[in-house]
């Protein structure tokens, strides 16, 4: 009964990422608060029911298949035996000769991530022998971890021979190689979600006993180790066991992490740590390890109340969706440094967009939303989900992308590996086992909750429970998005007596590709919305994007919402000199691209858009599981044979961007030609 009423608590709790209450648990300091995973259940077969499904039934598999395969249970296994045989034999052998087998200093994270993807997937799917499993792969976790809570496969499985990154001795090269910080965060992360999906503590303390270790030995105090990530994510991590556990001593830790960035041993640009973080004012260097960052000040910023972390990622963030995003939702321009360009530097061919990096700004915008309530934010995660995010995986779960660039000739190698396909697995594997943690938590960002606002983020067939005023209010949302702008949310249950539901209206329904001059559509189309109640239109001023609905809610009200879903067509800024003359081409939440397999015996860089295109929207089952592609028509550019430039009509299709790549490598465009300085060859 005990375990009962806990798992109960739980699933009406709220955190920063997916809450769960205990003795001394804190409120995450946001004036918004998320409503949790575990609150939320998706509709199976639907769009995101299908993605969950795909991780639950092939990507998670395929990455604990990996963890065996790989090496990555043996790295604990050794660094145990090590522990219990100080001196053994075995340290003078390639088999305990870390640099040797070991291809990454954080290796360890892709067990953590593994089981924090498998941890969300529980608890929407529960599974006593996906949770035994767990376990006894905790058990090996366990007896890697040193006396005082250390634990760090690249030094404990051979301290005289560590990896090569790692130093000779305890952070010694945290600021730059180590990762000891980071496996610190993926392990927080995961043992949270661990513990909220299934109310046991066994990944918990084990998590905490790594934080106490941290907490110890790096600070600015005589005595400790003063250095910071090379590598964020530590900072939102700590952040969320604060909020957890309730003990400040990990809060402290997070702040001080961000505080003396730009005070150490290393200050560059590469890793956002050139100047103290209130002083940054854009986004540079290296993009997952920025947005990790970014978010982790927001948390902070929420949990202390400091203002002038507020002001700096303001600024930030202002920076990237006004000068370094992409139309996908992607950040990272350079495959050098896996970085940030300069300001209006967006290459097509050569774009980087990380995954993890993609993954990177759903938590950042999304903090953004919680600190300020605006709609904003989540248009641009919204923007950054269907399209930056789920091009990394395709949709059957077993085949990923390192980049997900916008245009694609068939030779350019740019996947990590260097391959021009989906690949099944990367030896650096922070991609495949980011969206293993990920795809399974978007429960979890569909709902926010303010005093007595609820607020409805997100479009996606589920059923939630949500505590309103401290009352509980379930919702039934219906809907086929984004294939179609039609939803219903229904109230199944509410024993909140009033509360005003906040219907976000898409900026893409209002006009507005982002919240900046960096996109415009470009077209006469007009595209309206329309919501109503029990049949009654609502009508009103937005509030931050939202549409305010308040009233005395009783079971079997329905909110209608209808979304007109035209083809757009989208320019980009003239300072992005890639995309000049070119224009994308977008439908609701999803941007489209053209690829070689629906356009066969045509050079898809030498097509030019009719100035006044006219499109089509038709069903495309046999790609991707089944879409709706566009077709249009325009001009197929050539020569004769004497060299004279030539046209033909041609018509041309265009599928979801992050549908593109299923059928093997080829040409790919994002950015179509519509005027003779667009047009390439």
């Amino acid at each position: 009964m005990k375990k009962i009423l806990l798992l109960m608590m739980l699933a009406a709790c709220a955190s920063l990422q997916a809450p769960a209450q205990k003795t001394g648990a804190r409120s995450n300091g946001y004036p918004i608060t998320q409503v949790p995973f575990t609150a939320v259940k998706m509709t199976p077969n639907t769009f995101w029911g299908n993605r969950i499904k795909a991780a639950r039934e092939v990507t998670i598999p395929l990455a604990f298949s990996k963890c065996q395969s790989e090496g990555r249970y043996r790295n604990f296994e050794k660094a145990a035996y090590t522990l219990k045989h100080p001196g053994h034999a075995g340290l003078q052998t390639d088999e305990y000769d870390v640099p040797k087998f070991m291809g990454f200093s954080f290796d360890d994270t892709d067990v953590y991530k593994t089981i924090e993807g498998a941890s969300y997937v529980l608890q929407t799917f529960p599974d006593k022998k996906l949770k035994a499993y767990i376990d006894s792969v905790l058990d090996i976790v366990a007896a890697a971890q040193e006396p005082d809570g250390y634990l760090y496969t690249a030094r404990t499985i051979n301290p005289a021979k560590p990896h090569q990154w790692s130093g000779s001795k305890r952070w010694e090269t945290e600021d730059f190689l180590s990762h000891e910080l980071y496996n610190l965060g993926h392990m927080v992360d995961a043992a949270c979600a661990h513990y909220q999906a299934t109310g046991s503590d066994k990944f918990l303390n084990i998590a905490r006993r790594y934080a106490d270790c941290v907490v110890r030995e790096v600070g600015p105090n005589p005595g400790q180790a003063c250095i910071v990530p090379g590598h964020q994510i530590a900072e939102m991590a700590l952040a969320r066991l604060y909020v957890l556990t309730g003990e400040k001593k990990y809060l402290d830790e997070a702040k001080f992490l961000l505080d003396y960035r730009g005070k150490t041993g290393r200050r560059d640009i590469y890793s956002q740590s050139d100047k103290p973080v209130v002083e940054q004012t854009e986004a540079w260097g290296h993009a997952v390890r920025a947005g990790y960052m970014y978010a982790g000040m927001a948390d902070v910023a929420a949990l202390t109340g400091d203002s002038a972390y507020i002001k700096a990622i303001d600024k930030i963030c202002q920076n990237i969706i006004s000068r370094k995003y992409y139309i996908t939702g992607g950040v990272g321009a350079r495959h050098e440094g896996e970085a940030f360009g300069a300001d209006y530097e967006l290459p097509n061919l050569t774009a980087y967009n990380e995954t993890c990096a993609a993954i990177s700004m759903v938590y950042l915008f999304h903090r953004m939303f919680l600190l300020h309530g605006e709609a904003q934010y989540i248009d641009c995660m919204e923007r950054t989900l269907y399209n930056g995010v789920i091009s990394g995986m395709s949709v059957d779960g077993g085949r990923f992308f390192y980049p997900n660039p916008l245009q694609a000739d068939g030779k350019y190698m740019f996947n990590a590996d260097n391959t021009n396909t989906r690949q099944p697995w990367f030896g650096c594997a922070c991609c495949p086992s980011n969206l293993c943690r990920f795809i399974p938590s978007v429960p979890g960002y569909i709902y926010g909750v303010r005093d007595a606002k609820l607020y409805v983020n997100l479009f996606a067939a589920n059923t939630a429970t949500i505590q309103v005023g401290g009352k509980d209010v379930t919702l039934e949302q219906s809907t086929q998005y984004p294939w179609d702008g039609d939803i219903t949310i229904r109230v199944a249950q509410s024993k909140a007596k009033e509360f005003c539901m906040m219907i976000r209206i898409p900026g893409w329904a209002r006009g507005q590709v982002v919240p900046s001059d960096l996109y415009s559509f470009c077209d006469n189309v007009s595209a309206g919305y329309e919501v109503t109640i029990n049949g009654k239109r609502v009508e009103g001023d937005l509030q931050n994007g939202y549409l305010p609905i308040s009233r005395k809610w009783k079971k079997g009200d329905v909110v209608s919402i209808h979304f007109d879903m035209p083809v757009r067509t989208i320019k980009a800024n003239q300072r992005v000199a890639d995309d000049r003359g070119r224009v994308a081409i977008e439908r609701g939440p999803l941007v489209y691209c053209a690829e070689f397999a629906d356009n066969a015996q045509m050079n898809i860089f030498s097509f030019m858009l009719n100035k006044r295109s006219a499109f089509s929207v038709e069903d495309k089952p046999d790609v991707a599981d089944g879409v709706k592609a566009i077709t249009t028509s325009g001009q197929l550019m050539g020569y004769d044979a004497d060299g004279r430039l030539t046209t033909r009509d041609a018509r041309f299709t265009l599928i979801p961007y992050y549908a593109w790549n299923h059928r093997g490598a080829g040409q790919m465009e994002v950015w179509i030609a519509n005027r003779m300085s667009g047009l390439g060859e």
